[in-house]
């Protein structure tokens, strides 16, 4: 009965608004398979913090029906207030923190809620906080003073509002809304960097070596399936390159889209590797790898058409997706 009395306030409340229908859409399509959101500040290398728990790679398929709900609401409320990608992303680590997206009828003291808001501590009554849309309102309403809300790392903001106990703890969250928001259309990648208190390190000796060897391979001929030595194909390719180096790469391009850290594609380094999808917000659409090799260059087996190659690249090539990938780096899995 609740989720179904959600579902005419999102109507009435929202009406016709693209952003519900659209994440829904990816959730569902993406929900499907056993993908992992990497995380896009690399590993706990990216925090000075010894509380910061390290990034979590959340597989969109363990996500249940409530939570998908919850997200959508965030999202839509989000837009309809015009609030930027930012608030989301705030918003999503929040209550990924506080109760996993879920609409909790308990908690600590009285404690209650997607937000786990206290109505004795002034959020709204219990039956307020336990709406999720006066919930998610409400929250946007307190990060709205917030003072630097707009540029400091979102789980900063997360924890100005919460005032938890374990304030670190909210950082684990960034790749689940930074690559949530991204598929609906909502750009954080300012953020994502600008989070980081340390560089994503760059594995200068791994990508060197990976980069002599794909170099080397220029001239060969393209051959699907193939995996060297006299014919690759494209993540035939990366394989080898980065095995010559020491990094195991799984064998297709949509699993290597999964196998190190994620980076805006902008802030690519030599070494990383460039992916183009069909659908750049549909991990499981990607059809062709490359190694970008720095000053808009990059080495790739392309297709039958013509031999392995070194050519321009443009961050602003169609199909081209929002994230690279930096073998090497570890990502913690939940």
């Amino acid at each position: 009965m609740r989720r179904w009395l959600v579902g005419l306030l999102v109507v009435g409340l929202l009406g016709g608004l693209i952003a519900v229908a659209a994440i829904s859409s990816l959730l569902g399509v993406v929900g499907s398979g056993d993908f992992v959101f990497g995380a896009p500040c690399g590993s706990v290398l990216a925090s000075t913090d010894p509380r910061e728990l390290p990034p979590v790679a959340v597989r969109v398929s363990d996500l249940d029906p409530e939570q998908r709900t919850i997200v959508e609401l965030i999202v839509a409320i989000g837009k309809q207030r015009g609030l930027p990608p930012r608030a989301w992303q705030i918003a999503i680590q929040a209550g990924m923190t506080e109760s996993r997206l879920h609409n909790l009828h308990y908690g600590d003291r009285d404690s209650l809620g997607i937000f786990q808001m206290r109505p004795s501590q002034g959020w709204g009554s219990v039956a307020q906080v336990t709406d999720p849309v006066y919930a998610i309102n409400k929250f946007y309403d307190v990060l709205l003073r917030v003072p630097g809300w707009e540029t400091q790392r979102p789980g900063d903001s997360a924890q100005d509002i919460e005032r938890s106990a374990f304030p670190a703890r909210y950082h684990q969250w960034e790749p689940l809304a930074v690559n949530v928001i991204g598929a609906v259309g909502g750009d954080v990648t300012p953020y994502v960097r600008a989070a980081c208190t340390t560089p994503l390190p760059a594995p200068s000796e791994v990508a060197g070596r990976a980069i002599q060897y794909a170099l080397g391979e220029i001239g060969k001929p393209y051959v699907w399936g193939a995996t060297g030595p006299s014919a690759y194909d494209c993540s035939g390719l990366m394989l080898r390159a980065y095995e010559s180096a020491g990094i195991t790469l799984p064998r297709v391009a949509r699993q290597q889209y999964w196998a190190g850290a994620q980076l805006p594609v902008r802030q690519a380094q030599p070494g990383d590797l460039l992916f183009w999808g069909y659908d750049t917000s549909n991990p499981d659409s990607i059809h062709h790898v490359a190694m970008y090799l720095g000053n808009g260059r990059m080495v790739e087996a392309a297709n039958q058409t013509v031999p392995l190659r070194q050519r321009a690249v443009s961050f602003n090539e169609p199909e081209l997706m929002p994230l690279a990938v930096r073998p090497g780096v570890p990502v913690a899995k939940a």
